[in-house]
């Protein structure tokens, strides 16, 4: 029996329906509009089309947006001044600062002068900390996107088998902590783990964020097991894939994302989720 598709579109829509909604609240309420400032240096394309895309959300939000465009030659220092003014404004209440940055600058010391409080990407280290702590902070959008995703298919996370497939800090090992903060049994492996499809077999739930096109083959997932496919590649055809083999995989899970129109979305309505709460936290609003 194929596998349900978990419809990352049609959830990020509904979500960023209700931000829009409590944004407006706020804003009739406390005169406070969530205001996000996303800094573009360079001009990658891939980089230019999720900046784009940011500013639409917000803007479909009710947000504030800004969209600073640095120029490719721009210095570490010039960057930081800019962080430092995004920080002083109190209409900004979001700072993104699009990666990756030319390689003149030094991204570790570019994300820790963002203030932690606008850090609504979440990787800034004292928000990593306070994921890993079980603290109050902001946590990473992609992997918060798939926790969504998982809760969307009505399965009990508590005490479920997970495996996550990758251990960047972007999303592997953020995704982890965030499973673990749910009560499952997590494994993180990765491309080097021996025994890697007994590993997935094992697993009711799967996270694969290893960047490899169809890396995870169908034979390996469980019956009946939920697939979250963090991956997008692209084909030497043209066509965009993810980390898990999806034809075959669909054949087994009990629900699968596709790609694109699983993960992506989600991360963007994340992000606007996150700046409407940093605003939010500005007027002593805590959810």
């Amino acid at each position: 029996m194929a596998a349900q598709i978990i419809d990352g579109k049609e959830i990020a829509a509904t979500l960023r329906k209700g931000i829009a909604v409590l944004a407006g609240e706020l804003e009739r309420t406390h005169g406070v509009r969530p205001g996000l400032a996303v800094v573009l240096a360079g001009s990658d394309p891939a980089s230019q089309v999720y900046v784009r895309n940011k500013g639409k959300a917000a803007a479909e939000a009710g947000f504030h947006s800004e969209q600073i465009d640095l120029p490719g030659t721009v210095t570490q220092e010039e960057l930081l001044k800019v962080v430092d003014s995004l920080n002083a404004r109190p209409d900004i209440h979001g700072i993104l600062v699009q990666l990756p940055l030319p390689k003149q600058v030094d991204e570790r010391a570019v994300l820790l002068r963002i203030d932690p409080r606008k850090d609504v990407d979440g990787f800034h280290p004292m928000n990593v900390g306070a994921l890993a702590s079980g603290l109050e902070g902001f946590r990473p959008c992609t992997p918060s996107g798939c926790l969504d995703l998982i809760r969307s298919t009505g399965i009990r996370i508590e005490g479920e088998e997970a495996v996550v497939i990758g251990r960047s800090n972007i999303v592997g090992k953020p995704v982890a902590l965030m499973l673990l903060e749910q009560n499952a049994t997590v494994t993180i492996c990765h491309s080097r783990t021996r025994n890697l499809p007994e590993s997935v077999r094992r697993a009711g739930l799967v996270v694969a964020a290893v960047g490899r096109a169809e890396f995870v083959k169908g034979d390996w997932i469980r019956e009946g097991a939920v697939v979250i496919d963090v991956g997008i590649n692209r084909l030497p055809g043209g066509k965009l894939v993810g980390d898990v083999e999806f034809g075959a995989a669909s054949q087994r899970a009990g629900f699968i994302t596709p790609v694109p129109g699983g993960v992506g979305p989600m991360t963007i309505a994340k992000l606007m989720e996150n700046t409407l709460i940093a605003a939010e936290r500005t007027v002593g609003k805590n959810r």
